[in-house]
């Protein structure tokens, strides 16, 4: 426990608010910082214990300050399994940020979309996911400081925010999805027979980050919301080659519905 408490501690000597909701940023994704009266920002090299993000479009910042008068901690740039990084090590920041006092988790992600009606550029909104990774966060002895030993996951994404991001989005003239997220290692994308089989699983999309992080949240009592961004597709007779700049255009594209959805939906919390 010690150095989650090192890395609370410094982080509190920079920001002294206590933030209310966490929100971890994904690839091409980093654009909501634009709405936040930032009131720090940190370098995950300066916090002690922190891992560093080696993804090039990943900012590597710890972003403190508030969206619509609610104080938040926002990561920009997340870690991943491909990275080299043990499970416990990518969702390090995520016990953290609920030392620090969050009461809610906000994250998004860049996927590949699995689903005939999707479309590159579209969202979808997290229901529920499947854990492919051969490493599990919880993996070894239990801390017992944050949750017990085996955590509930009937509800693995908060089913009221799911409902109000839905209004939001309806609301807002934006076509959402909502669907099973499945996680895998990475770096490499799935091939066409791979994607087929993790469709036959039952997801709805696929990507390499986002369930570590809310298998510790949930450990913890965090309620959770995320939202995908579709960056490639992986139906069949629609996959194409995909490039790092094809899908970081598509999360551009993406990313001003994906702010307005978080900001409205952070509003809304009481």
């Amino acid at each position: 426990m010690e150095e989650y408490f090192d890395a609370v501690k410094y982080i509190q000597s920079k920001f002294q608010f206590k933030p209310q909701y966490g929100i971890i940023l994904g690839t091409g994704l980093g654009r909501l910082i634009e709405v936040i009266d930032i009131h720090c920002s940190i370098d995950y090299e300066d916090i002690p214990h922190f891992p560093v993000s080696t993804v090039e479009c990943h900012s590597g910042k710890l972003i403190c300050g508030k969206i619509a008068g609610k104080n938040v901690v926002v990561m920009q740039g997340r870690f991943h399994y491909y990275e080299g990084y043990s499970a416990r090590e990518i969702t390090f920041p995520v016990r953290v940020m609920k030392l620090l006092g969050i009461e809610k988790l906000f994250i998004s992600n860049a996927c590949g979309g699995l689903g005939k009606d999707q479309e590159i550029g579209e969202l979808m909104i997290l229901t529920d996911h499947i854990n492919l990774h051969p490493d599990n966060p919880l993996r070894g002895p239990n801390l017992d400081e944050f949750g017990p030993r085996f955590p509930d996951m009937s509800e693995p994404y908060d089913k009221k925010m799911i409902s109000d991001a839905l209004e939001i989005a309806r609301e807002n003239n934006i076509k959402v999805h909502t669907g099973v997220y499945a996680s895998v290692t990475g770096p490499n994308l799935e091939t066409p027979a791979e994607y087929k089989f993790i469709s036959i699983l039952g997801a709805d999309a696929v990507g390499m980050s986002t369930v570590p992080e809310n298998i510790v949240a949930r450990h913890m009592g965090i309620p959770v919301f995320a939202i995908s961004v579709i960056t490639d597709l992986g139906v069949e007779g629609r996959i194409e080659e995909v490039t790092l700049d094809l899908m970081l255009s598509a999360a551009d594209k993406a990313e001003p519905n994906m702010t307005k959805i978080f900001c409205e939906l952070i509003t809304r919390q009481s």
